[in-house]
């Protein structure tokens, strides 16, 4: 990271400072090597120039998402770009593979969503904004495809968000995984439930956290070969055990120990515990309690965190404890717990540890002996032995005295004060491990582990670098583990540099590669290491500290990471790669030692307390023997040495991170605390790493973008991108530089070299642009001074011509006042003759007039009465003609009624089993002489009507005249008085002149009359058309009359008819038995039947009734020419004929119909087949089911669009149908006959009467005008079958509309994607200079959105042929374009490169290819689509407009905004009108008002923030609006229900069938044609059409 050398005088350059860590200035001078910088904060910095490092000013504003594309990587510069990111409130930067989270210290919920979630879910690592979600995707995706375990270290000191970070992890690999853990919680929830367990036991006070983690954590989640969770575990390393013996002041102990002391006073008092200071294990340090922790109520949480998982106060069960050490068989390792629970077991041995620290030892009577100190060491030895559960003396021996065992004999020593101390402190240490990994182990078993699985991603929680002021052994230890995962970090850092310079192809073989190695080896190496020169001086009773330390002082004294202070004896420092480092000898060796002593073993193993002596199972035989040595230290690099084979089997991933302030609060970056927190975690030295290869990378685009000017004749040439930036570079002269495929690599000071060449080539333009500019400002001045000048010459010839021109003037004025007022004279003794000829005239006039007027009245009067007198005559006559008749008729039919009524009577009378027939015609008798009644009444309110009607037409004639008689009136006076007036005038004695004037007055008096003949006249041809119409209404009335007399002529027919079958019944004895003795067998309901179906073979033939011609043939014929064929072969059964019927329709339906007029054939045919069977009135049937089979099978290729589209105007047709037909049952107990409603046509009415030929009712009412619109048809009572086949069809054209809406979602989604990625692929092809090349770019560019405009064509041409209703053709392309906003939005949103001014332009122009289509398509099939892309509008809308900075807060949310009331059509219609001259302006206004409207507040700060402009280079809004924005949105976020900034697409259903019966036109099926293939089919008469 060495600074550069081209550092010159305006260069903005980054120095040191004491309390910023950083800060930039300016240069203003420069001696030698010595450089003058004026810093921002007003002080000015001498330095040395090799202390100095320049500033890209030309950065982004909000930052780059990752470090490598800085154009300077170095210090200041990481650190800059991070402070900027995070007061933008991006705590997540990349650096290459790295990802750097920075503790925001307030909740951020919308980065952390289901929705957001779903965004990276398979996104590849960079395409979106860095996220702790993108590395978790990465690696779940590499164990996926690859089949390899991966890692994710988490590092940072306490407070930086490891344990949050570690959550989001594990709940984004659960969203993954997608597994329910026992009880419904999740393991992610387990596992975090776990937390406050394991920092009880296994967090303590540290000099810079309250509440650090002492080991680390390694959290494995298992998945198995489909990649489902399948059991996670937990795994504890490098706990601190010297910890329990000795604390360092102001630290603390473990948390448990305290909580303990703060239990309620029945727990302290049942184990003798008192205040914390009485303890030496405690009292070590002066800090016992924490600032706003409540010891006691941290007991009772951490007593309910154990019952949550697993370890209950009253659960009884076996235990099985393992080691990593020693694996114990299951006959030796199962306890049960009887009498005592596991927290209560916990709880003895924690304040055992307690009272076995205040035993104290003194001298015994013999040599190397001790004893116990006095009776307060006897009381804690007598409590430690009571809650072990253990014998007293047995305790005492085991720490007073050793058993060494020879070949010979068991030989017992005892240990003097100091080993008997030591002894004790062991004992601690050891019960403390075994108790922690209890815990550990218990809790794996209460989550669930998967033996099988052989996949699976850590998490790697552990303390980060540690440099005290005073340091000790476990600072000493935790940086030993850094530096083993430091080099583990460097090694996959320079692998992925070497991956980037194979991926690009360049030459990486000489860059020199940092390693950490040789600090290893000074701490591990063996021998000769730091830990085994502590072990030996461990081993050895005389070592002392000043010893240990003389020994490292010999050993390493030419160890270059080996210091030795100049004023201490005991202390050295090691120069590990975040530092220096401290350490004080001290306390090393009492901290390492770690005896594995076997009388400790056997005591505890036979304890009485079934939990104590499962932490200790026994033995084996040959181990248990003797005491052996074990250091702290030893067991430490061990733990380290598992963890690193762990982490190497697997593919690792790095989150580093950073707190970036001491007082835990937001908006708060502390530049030098962060600084120091980046060494510490090692993204310096991956920078380091980086530096000593090609630390600056940029695209080819990006490299000619900003450098072309140092070589415009390069850029003006047609090359390549690879050549023209390797011109450039050779043109400047570097050396050393590599130009890969895609990118140019540049050696570290080469970017700066470069900009310094740029900034002089701009600094040169920008003098011949102000030379320029000062010769404009010259020249401007002196034509404005020449314009002066003359104007002024002007202004003083124009007041000597004004005063010449009053001269003129006023002459000319007295010449006019002489002329006028001889005119005057003149016109007022004309105008007075004038007057008086005037009057005259129009007096004669009137009178000739009104005389003409009155003589036409009286005509025209007496003609219409004699009209009126004659009409009245002749409808009298006819009207008692007509009753005659009736009365005629009706007496005779009755006469003819009666004579059959007796025959039959008589028949009845001999035949008893024809009773009931007879009852029946009595009945249909007595029905058609009530019709017969009810027809004169229908033909009495059709005469009243047409009465009406003639009455209403004369009144209407009547007003006309009354008109015509007001106009002449009118004339009539007009004459009059101009008689009037001519009688009354003076003579004309006049001159000539004056006759001349009369008559031009005469000759406008004549036009005037004419206009009033015209007028006239009109009013006559009015009067005429009057006349006309009435005449037609008496047609129409004559042609109702005849249409009555041939329906009495039907009447007479179908009466004969009936007169005929009677006969014919009644002289047919013998098939009268034959039907009596049927009667005998069967029941009613066959009878019926039976009935029923001779009635339903009747077809309609040109022999058996033609309706169209309005005749009916004799039936009497017809059934004669029937009997031979039903005495031949035996008629078919109403079942097998319904069910060929139905057959044939299936199979015509199950083809492609077409259309007829716009109207589904299969849908009309459909209808009116089940409404002519009656199949909606049936309790069971089985044509409901085989139509919707037919439409499932026609759907099954859910691809073809044209078949959907088919079937979605189908079934949106038949279901408009059904909906204006059916209706819920309501009187079942009713006949069909009862329930229908009256037919509009007197056929209808007629067949309702004549109830035993269904045929004929379904011809009246098929035929008729029943069906010519929907309000026409009638309503039938549907049953279960027909509501439940009308609910299938409805689902049905759900999901055919859901099938046709997401095949265009997939059409449309890959070119989406080519929109979106379009920008950065194209982009570099975008080099100024090449007009061509430019074109062709910005066609493929809007090639992508033709694509999408084809497509959305491509669908309304299908449905469009199709005939699909316009209603749900709007619904698809509402929710496309939705789909449409939500992805162009979301992309916006979550891609930096896309937030940009050019990728905006873009954009834009690609709405506008959507807005034509909408425009072209037009209301009825668009509708309103266009609205659906509001968010994306006015977000692109914010990218295009420019002076961003210049705006305040208030003008972007209300001040820019026009007035409201406008509409967005008007704001279009304003648009076109002033569309070349305010374009630009009206566009800004026309955008910041629907950004208001419609953007919410974290939308908008999220554009504001992540904006670039990469065309022009201009910034984002001010900070102040920033700011502004940050605060309202916090605002929001506590009110707001979901803070999430991006969009969800929907995907319901937009429509019920009441918004499609409302929508839809009405459908006139009464002309539709019957397909082919039931047309000639007799039992599919009814749907031929009828004409007029």
């Amino acid at each position: 990271m060495a600074a550069p050398v081209n550092i010159i005088v305006g260069s903005h350059v980054w120095v040191e400072d004491s309390v910023l860590a950083w800060i930039d200035g300016e240069v203003f001078k420069i001696n030698g090597e010595e450089v003058h910088v004026q810093a921002t904060n007003g002080k000015t910095i001498v330095t040395d120039i090799s202390k100095v490092f320049p500033k890209d000013t030309e950065a982004p504003p909000g930052g780059v998402d990752d470090m490598t594309k800085l154009s300077y990587l170095h210090e200041p510069g990481v650190l800059h770009n991070l402070a900027t990111r995070y007061e933008l409130n991006e705590i997540y930067t990349y650096t290459g593979n790295i990802l750097i989270a920075i503790n925001p210290f307030q909740r951020l919920p919308h980065l952390y969503d289901t929705h957001m979630m779903e965004q990276y879910k398979g996104a590849q690592f960079g395409e979106l904004s860095p996220h702790v979600f993108a590395v978790a995707d990465v690696a779940y995706r590499a164990m996926i495809n690859e089949g390899k375990s991966n890692s994710i270290l988490v590092s940072g000191e306490s407070g930086a968000g490891k344990t949050e970070t570690t959550k989001m992890l594990m709940r984004y690999l659960a969203y993954l995984g997608g597994r329910s853990g026992v009880e419904g919680r999740t393991v992610e929830q387990q596992v975090l439930e776990s937390n406050p367990v394991l920092e009880a036991f296994g967090n303590a006070k540290t000099v810079r956290n309250n509440n650090s983690s002492r080991f680390g954590k390694f959290v494995e989640i298992q998945f198995d070969k489909n990649g489902r969770i399948s059991g996670a575990a937990v795994r504890t390393y490098l706990l601190e055990r010297s910890r329990v013996c000795q604390v360092s002041n102001p630290e603390r102990n473990y948390h448990c120990f305290y909580l303990l002391c703060a239990a309620p006073p029945e727990v302290r008092e049942k184990y003798k515990l008192d205040h914390p200071k009485t303890f030496h294990y405690l009292n070590q340090s002066d800090c016992y309690k924490l600032d706003g922790v409540d010891d006691t109520e941290e007991y009772l949480a951490t007593r309910r965190a154990m019952d949550v998982v697993g370890i209950s106060e009253e659960e009884q069960v076996c235990i099985s404890v393992k080691f990593q050490e020693i694996v114990f068989l299951p006959l030796y390792s199962k306890f049960f717990m009887r009498n005592n629970s596991f927290q209560e077991g916990i709880f003895r041995v924690v304040a055992a540890i307690l009272h076995l620290g205040n035993i104290e030892f003194a001298k015994g009577e013999e040599v190397d002996s001790s004893v116990l100190k006095d009776e307060k060491s006897r009381f804690h030895l007598n409590m430690t032995a009571e809650l072990l559960r253990c014998d007293a003396k047995s305790l005492e021996d085991a720490l007073i005295k050793r058993v060494m065992v020879t070949p010979e004999e068991v030989i017992t020593r005892t240990l003097d004060p100091g080993s008997a101390a030591g002894s004790r402190d062991a004992l601690a240490k050891t019960v403390y491990s075994r108790l922690f990994d209890w815990l550990v182990d218990k809790i794996n078993s209460s989550i669930g582990q998967d033996p099988n699985s052989k996949s699976l991603i850590g998490v790697l929680d552990i303390y980060g670098f540690e440099s005290f002021k005073f340091n000790s052994f476990e600072q000493f230890c935790i940086n030993f583990t850094n530096e083993k995962l430091q080099q583990h970090f460097n090694q996959h850092v320079f692998k992925m540099e070497q991956e980037e310079y194979t991926k690009e192809e360049i030459n990486w073989s000489y860059i020199e590669f940092v390693d950490n190695q040789d600090v290893l080896d000074l701490i591990e190496k063996k021998p000769g290491g730091i830990i085994a020169l502590l072990d030996e001086a461990c081993m050895f009773p005389k070592s002392t500290h000043e010893t240990f330390a003389q020994k490292l002082y010999q050993t390493f004294k030419n160890n270059k990471r080996f210091i030795k202070p100049k004023l201490s004896r005991t202390s050295f420092t090691i120069s590990h790669y975040a530092g220096e480092v401290t350490y004080l000898a001290e306390l090393f060796l009492d901290k390492n030692k770690d005896y594995v002593v076997a009388e400790h073993q056997v005591l505890l193993t036979a304890s009485k307390c079934p939990f104590v002596a499962g932490l200790f199972p026994p033995l084996p035989e040959e181990s248990s023997k003797s005491s052996k040595f074990s250091s702290i230290g030893s067991r430490f690099k061990l733990q380290l040495q598992s963890l690193m084979e762990t982490l190497n089997s697997t593919e690792p991933h790095y989150i580093r991170c950073v707190k970036p302030n001491n007082v835990l609060k937001p908006a708060i970056f502390e530049n030098a605390n962060t600084i120091q927190q980046l060494r510490c975690g090692g993204v310096l030295e991956a920078i380091r790493i980086s530096c000593a290869g090609y630390p600056t990378r940029r695209t080819f685009y990006e490299f000619l973008h900003r450098f072309g000017v140092l070589a415009p004749e390069v850029l003006e040439g047609n090359y390549d991108e690879k050549v023209a930036c390797q011109k450039i570079l050779d043109k400047m002269g570097l050396k050393g530089y590599q130009i890969g495929k895609t990118k140019v690599f540049l050696r570290a000071g080469q970017m700066a070299e470069l900009d310094a060449r740029r900034a002089e080539v701009l600094g040169n333009a920008a003098r011949t642009i102000q030379r320029q500019i000062r010769t404009y400002i010259a020249r401007k001045e002196f034509i404005e001074m020449r314009k002066a000048a003359i104007v002024l010459q002007s202004h003083w010839r124009g007041i000597l011509a004004c005063q010449l021109y009053a001269q003129l003037r006023r002459e000319a004025a007295a010449m006019k006042i002489q002329k006028n007022f001889r005119k005057y004279t003149a016109r007022k003794s004309y105008v007075t003759v004038q007057l008086s000829a005037i009057t005259l005239q129009t007096g004669l006039r009137a009178m000739v007039a009104r005389n003409e007027f009155r003589l036409r009245k009286q005509t025209k009067a007496a003609i219409i009465i004699e009209a009126y007198l004659r009409r009245h005559l002749a409808y009298s006559y006819y009207k008692s003609l007509k009753k005659a008749a009736l009365v005629s008729q009706c007496g005779w039919r009755q006469r003819v009624a009666r004579r059959e009524l007796r025959k039959l009577k008589m028949a009845a009378r001999e035949t008893g089993a024809l009773k009931e027939a007879k009852d029946k015609l009595e009945k249909r008798v007595e029905e058609l002489t009530w019709r017969l009644q009810f027809e004169k009444q229908l033909r009495t309110n059709l005469e009243e009507e047409k009465a009406q009607e003639i009455v209403k037409l004369q009144d209407a004639l009547h007003a006309m005249q009354l008109q015509v008689e007001e106009a002449n009136s009118r004339v009539l006076k007009e004459r009059e008085a101009a008689r009037k007036a001519i009688e009354e005038a003076p003579p004309v004695i006049k001159e000539t002149p004056v006759m001349i004037q009369d008559t031009e007055k005469i000759e406008s008096l004549t036009a005037e009359v004419a206009s009033l003949k015209a007028l006239l006249l009109s009013e006559r041809q009015a009067a005429e058309e009057g006349r006309k119409a009435s005449a037609d209404a008496e047609i129409r009335n004559v042609e109702l009359v005849k249409k009555l007399e041939d329906a009495e002529r039907k009447v007479d027919h179908l009466q004969e008819s009936v007169q005929r079958l009677e006969e014919k019944l009644s002289n047919s004895e013998s098939e009268n038995q034959v039907l009596r003795q049927q009667a005998l067998t069967i029941s009613p309901t066959g009878k019926s039947l039976s009935a029923r179906s001779k009635t339903m073979i009747i077809q309609r033939t040109p022999e058996n009734g033609n309706i169209q011609n309005g005749e009916m043939k004799d039936m009497t014929v017809a059934s004669h020419a029937r009997e031979p064929e039903s005495e031949e072969k035996p008629q078919k059964s109403l079942n097998e004929k319904q069910q060929e019927n139905q057959d044939l329709l299936i199979k015509c339906v199950s083809q492609n119909l077409g259309f007829s007029g716009s109207k589904p054939v299969a849908a009309c045919v459909i209808y009116k087949c089940l409404l002519h069977w009656r199949s909606f009135e049936v309790e069971r049937t089985t044509v409901f089911d085989r139509i919707i089979q037919t439409i499932a099978s026609a759907i099954e290729v859910q691809d073809n669009n044209d078949v959907l589209a088919y079937w979605l105007s189908n079934t949106s047709t038949l279901l408009l149908l059904l909906q204006h037909t059916l209706k819920a049952s309501g009187a079942a107990s009713l006949t069909p006959q009862r329930r229908r409603t009256t037919s509009a046509s007197l056929f209808g009415r007629m067949s309702q009467g004549l109830r035993s030929s269904p045929q004929s009712a379904g011809l009246s009412f098929l035929n008729g005008r029943g069906l010519s619109r929907l309000d026409d048809l009638r309503q039938v009572e549907a049953k279960y079958p027909a509501l439940l086949f009308k609910q299938q069809l409805t689902a049905f054209l759900e999901k055919i509309y859901g099938m046709m809406r997401d095949n265009l979602k997939k059409e449309i989604s890959p070119l989406l994607g080519l929109c979106i990625q379009a920008p950065r692929t194209s982009r570099a092809s975008l080099v100024k200079g090449r007009s061509q090349a430019n074109a062709v770019a910005q066609q493929a560019l809007i090639a992508h959105w033709q694509s999408i405009v084809k497509s959305l064509n491509s669908y309304l041409k299908i449905m469009k042929a199709n005939y699909v209703p316009p209603f749900l053709v709007r619904k698809v392309f509402t929710q496309i374009f939705s789909f449409i906003n939500v992805q162009l939005f979301n992309s916006l949103l979550l891609r930096r490169e896309c937030c940009s001014f050019s990728n905006g332009e873009y954009v834009k122009a690609g709405l506008a290819e959507l807005e034509q289509w909408c425009y072209e398509s037009s209301e009825e099939y668009a509708g309103s689509a266009w609205d659906e892309l509001k968010h994306i509008r006015q977000a692109v809308g914010f990218l295009v407009i420019h002076q961003k900075p210049k705006k305040t807060l208030n003008e972007i949310t209300k001040e820019l905004c026009p007035v409201s009331a406008l509409t967005p059509l008007s704001y279009t219609k304003s648009l076109l009108d002033l569309y070349f001259s305010h374009f630009y302006l009206l566009y800004y206004f026309y955008i910041i008002y629907f950004l208001t409207q419609v953007l919410s507040i974290q939308q908008l700060y999220r554009i504001s923030t992540m904006y670039w402009d990469d065309k022009y280079g201009t910034h984002s809004v001010s900070s102040e609006v920033i700011s502004s924005m940050r605060v309202l949105m916090t605002e929001d976020s506590n009110n707001a229900v979901s803070s999430s900034f991006l969009l969800d697409d929907d995907s319901s259903i937009p429509f019920t069938v009441d918004d499609i019966s409302k929508s839809l036109q009405q459908v006139d099926i009464a002309e539709v044609e019957p397909p082919a293939l039931i047309r000639e089919n007799s039992g599919f008469g009814f749907l031929l059409p009828r004409s007029e």
